[in-house]
C-alpha cells in the first residue's frame, strides 16, 4: 500500500477539516476499498455506514466541484474524495482502474445511466470478477416504474407503508425520510453489499446488488404482515392499530409547556403504573385497557391530565417507576441526555459538527472516531498515485479537465 503524507488543512468557516483522511485501520471492514459514484441521500449513507466501520470509501464527484465544501458533511464523513469527469473517455478509464483495485462499487443513478456512462456492472466487473456492484434506486432496476422519478414519500406510498402510518381519521404521516431513503435504501444496500462481499470472499466471484427503496420499505413491514395474517392489524389507519398511535396507552401527549411525552405502556403492569402516576387508577372509563370502542374517550381523558403539567414535571412524577414513558427530546436535548452522553450516542467529528456515532458497536473491532468531510477533490492526486499514475500523467489529466486537484 502507498504511504500517506501527513494531513494538510484547509479553513472551512470556524473550523479546520483534514484534507487527507488516512485509510481506516480500525473497524470490522478495515482493508476493504469501496468506490462511491456520487449520488445523494441513501447511496452516500450506505457509503458512510461502511466507512464508519473501517472501509476505505473513495467518493467520486464532478471536477467543477473541486475545492468546494460538501453540502452533506455527515454523509460524506470518513471518506476520501476524488473529482473526475465520468463523461469523458479518460475519466471512465480512471473509474475502471479504480474498480480493478476495489472490493465494491456503489452507484445511485437512475437505471441505465451507469451503463451509458460506461461504468455499469458489465464494464467494471470485466476486469475484476470478484467486484461487488451495489445499485441504489427508488423503484429497482426493472418494472414499469423503473424510469419514473420519485422521492422517499413516493416509495412509501407504493409500498403500503404510508397508508398504514398515522392515527385513525387522520391523513397519512410521513416518517421523515427514514423508512424509505435511509432504512429501506441506504441501510439495506449496506447489508446487501456486506452479504455479497462475504460471498465474494468465499467464492472469488462478485455480483450485482439491486437495492430498491420500495422493496426495502416493504421488508420493514414484515411484522405488520404477521399481524395482518392473524387479524390483529387492519390495513390502514384504523383504531385497532395501536403502534400507529391509536391506543390511549401508546402514543404522544402534549404537556402544559407545549412539550410532549411518549407513552408506550402496552403491558398491563405498565398501564397500571401510568394510571397511578396520572392519578386515574380508579376511573371506570380507564379500567379496561383493551376496550377499543372506548379508546378515543380514554385518550381524551389522559390527554386532559397530561396537559395540566409541564413535560419535565411529568418525568419527575414517573422517575424510577416501572413505566415506558419518555420525554420527547429535540436533537440538542437528546445529545445532552445523560444516557446518550454516557454511551456516546452523539459525537463531534474532526470538523466539530454534532452527528450520530458509528453504529452498530463492535467490541472486538471498534470503529474509530468519525473524521470530518473534506473539501471535494482533496484526495484526487493521492488516489491516482495509488493507481500507479505518475505526476506527469496526473498533470496531463488536469490540463485536459478530466480531473482537478485541490491546491496545496
Amino acid at each position: 500500500m502507498v504511504a500517506h503524507p501527513g494531513p494538510r488543512v484547509y479553513p472551512v468557516g470556524e473550523v479546520e477539516v483534514l484534507a487527507v483522511i488516512p485509510k481506516r485501520s480500525t473497524g470490522p471492514l478495515a482493508g476493504l476499498r469501496i468506490v462511491e459514484l456520487g449520488g445523494i441521500g441513501p447511496a452516500p449513507y450506505c457509503g458512510m455506514l461502511l466507512a464508519d466501520q473501517g472501509a476505505d470509501v473513495i467518493r467520486l464527484d464532478p471536477p467543477q466541484l473541486t475545492g468546494r465544501r460538501t453540502p452533506f458533511p455527515v454523509l460524506h464523513r470518513n471518506k476520501r474524495s476524488v473529482t473526475v469527469d465520468m463523461k469523458t473517455a479518460a475519466g471512465v478509464d480512471l473509474v475502471r482502474r479504480m474498480a480493478v483495485d476495489a472490493d465494491a462499487v456503489i452507484e445511485g443513478f437512475r437505471p441505465g445511466v451507469a451503463e451509458r456512462l460506461g461504468v455499469g456492472p458489465t464494464a467494471l466487473c470485466a476486469a475484476n470478477s470478484a467486484l461487488v456492484y451495489g445499485r441504489m434506486t427508488g423503484w429497482g432496476q426493472d418494472g414499469p416504474f423503473a424510469q419514473v422519478p420519485g422521492h422517499d414519500v413516493n416509495y412509501l406510498a407504493l409500498s403500503g407503508v404510508l397508508h398504514n402510518t398515522g392515527t385513525a381519521g387522520g391523513p397519512p404521516i410521513i416518517p421523515l425520510n427514514l423508512v424509505g431513503d435511509m432504512g429501506g435504501g441506504g441501510m439495506m444496500l449496506a447489508y446487501g453489499l456486506t452479504a455479497a462481499l462475504l460471498s465474494a470472499r468465499a467464492t472469488g466471484v462478485g455480483q450485482v446488488v439491486d437495492a430498491a427503496m420500495v422493496d426495502g420499505a416493504v421488508s420493514q413491514l414484515a411484522g405488520i404482515f404477521g399481524e395482518l395474517s392473524f387479524g390483529r392489524w387492519v390495513d390502514g389507519r384504523d383504531t385497532a392499530n395501536f403502534v400507529a398511535g391509536n391506543a390511549p396507552w401508546y402514543g404522544v401527549y402534549r404537556c402544559a409547556d407545549d412539550g410532549y411525552v411518549a407513552v408506550g405502556c402496552q403491558e398491563p403492569q405498565f398501564y397500571s403504573a401510568l394510571l397511578a402516576g396520572l392519578g386515574l387508577a380508579n376511573e371506570p372509563l380507564l379500567a379496561d385497557q383493551m376496550n377499543h370502542a372506548a379508546w378515543p374517550a380514554m385518550t381524551a381523558r389522559i390527554a386532559e391530565v397530561f396537559a395540566a403539567r409541564c413535560r419535565d414535571e411529568w418525568m419527575t412524577v414517573f422517575d424510577g417507576a416501572e413505566t415506558c414513558i419518555s420525554p420527547v427530546l429535540s436533537i440538542a436535548e437528546a445529545a445532552a441526555h445523560p444516557h446518550n452522553m454516557e454511551r456516546g450516542t452523539f459525537v463531534r467529528a474532526s470538523d466539530g459538527m454534532l452527528q450520530p456515532a458509528p453504529v452498530p458497536r463492535f467490541l472486538g473491532t471498534p470503529a474509530a472516531e468519525p473524521a470530518g468531510a473534506v473539501r471535494l477533490g482533496a484526495h484526487t492526486r493521492e488516489v491516482l498515485s495509488e493507481l500507479g499514475l505518475s505526476e506527469t500523467e496526473v498533470d496531463e489529466l488536469t490540463e485536459q479537465h478530466v480531473i482537478r486537484c485541490v491546491a496545496g
